[in-house]
């Protein structure tokens, strides 16, 4: 007779670490956001971004055509910046 005994906090442990690299790798295949992307990354409504920050002008963005695109990781870098400077309630 087998007997087979998992640990469930290992399995749960390692479950996490996968998840965690497999986001890593989408993330790392965007080059640019699109408006939709934007507002779903930074969870805020079009017209809150345009109040907030779209208008500054360390804010990277291009506008192809009609649509407007973000860089990727320079939007990142940015928006990790722009929260910090913000006041603190």
């Amino acid at each position: 007779m087998i007997q087979v005994q998992i640990d469930e906090q290992e399995v749960r442990k390692l479950y996490l670490q996968k998840l965690e690299e497999k986001l890593k790798e989408i993330d790392r295949e965007l080059v640019f956001w699109d408006t939709a992307e934007l507002k779903r990354r930074t969870c805020l409504s079009w017209n809150t971004i345009q109040k907030e920050f779209f208008f500054d002008s360390r804010f990277p963005k291009y506008k192809v055509g009609g649509k407007w695109l973000f860089p990727a990781k320079e939007c990142q870098e940015f928006l990790l910046t722009w929260l910090k400077e913000q006041p603190k309630s």
